[in-house]
């Protein structure tokens, strides 16, 4: 058990933490009980759940009390008809769930940028998590302008050639529309041996959205794991964000098991809702 987890346990008293809401892997769960209010906005990134269809990642979504939703295309596909998006929207509304945004989308040319706005505008996304190429960025600020729907650009680490950390991006639009920001991925951070915390404070004004997850190690070797198993300072990250008021959505990327990922995202999330507990 790493440090950071051991002291939280220690600390809080709140061991069980880690495996709450164990009903979801049960034959025939419970929903879960509403959770008590919490002083930030939890979501799903639906990449967590890829190998499942839309209505069994809503099902999910409902047991896990998570009221937002991060749409990747495995859940809405880019080329969705009307009717498509349409019926995909009515599911989440349905199932008490908020479309916030989609992504990742990658954007490579100007029809690319297109295509993602249209997407988005048509499913009432507020914001798109993408990876446009520098050349598109002046393109995509104007559809920010024209239909102002947010960008929030996700890092992806070691090995990227884009947009390997928030700084990366933040060079690039600091001086363009304000709602051209950032979506902090805290595991591509640790992995580039940045500190999330200090990213988180140092490019607050532009972060839209977080991608919460840990890893097993600070470099390009550094693997998913469950959230708080890991080498990231989960309580230290938390404590950041209550203090900074972050008002945007929290959202759950487990990557470790893409066939049964439930059970290490249900543990994730009792880890991170004890630490929430203990900073509220």
């Amino acid at each position: 058990m790493n440090s950071n987890r051991r002291n939280f346990l220690k600390l809080s008293g709140l061991s069980m933490a880690a495996v709450a809401l164990p009903g979801i892997v049960q034959s025939n769960p419970a929903p879960a009980k509403k959770s008590k209010s919490l002083p930030i906005r939890l979501g799903l990134a639906s990449y967590t759940l890829r190998k499942m269809n839309l209505d069994d990642t809503l099902a999910v979504c409902q047991k896990l009390d998570l009221r937002h939703i991060s749409l990747k295309d495995f859940h809405l596909k880019l080329d969705s008809t009307d009717a498509q998006i349409a019926e995909a929207v009515k599911k989440c509304k349905d199932a008490g769930v908020e479309v916030g945004s989609g992504g990742v989308i990658y954007m490579k040319s100007e029809a690319e940028v297109d295509a993602a706005f249209v997407y988005a505008r048509k499913a009432g996304m507020n914001m798109i998590i993408g990876v446009p190429q520098h050349e598109m960025l002046p393109y995509a600020e104007k559809k920010v302008k024209e239909t102002n729907i947010r960008l929030a650009i996700h890092n992806h680490g070691p090995g990227d050639l884009v947009y390997p950390s928030c700084e990366s991006a933040y060079v690039l639009i600091k001086n363009m529309d304000p709602r051209m920001g950032l979506c902090l991925d805290i595991g591509h951070t640790q992995r580039i041996q940045r500190d999330p915390s200090a990213d988180l404070k140092d490019y607050f004004p532009r972060i839209f959205e977080v991608h919460m997850k840990d890893v097993t190690s600070s470099d390009k070797d550094g693997k998913p794991i469950e959230i708080g198993r890991g080498v990231i300072d989960i309580p230290g990250f938390l404590r950041t964000v209550v203090k900074l008021k972050f008002s945007g959505i929290i959202s759950f990327e487990y990557e470790k098991e893409e066939k049964d990922p439930v059970p290490g995202l249900a543990e994730s999330m009792g880890y991170v809702k004890g630490v929430l507990a203990v900073i509220n």
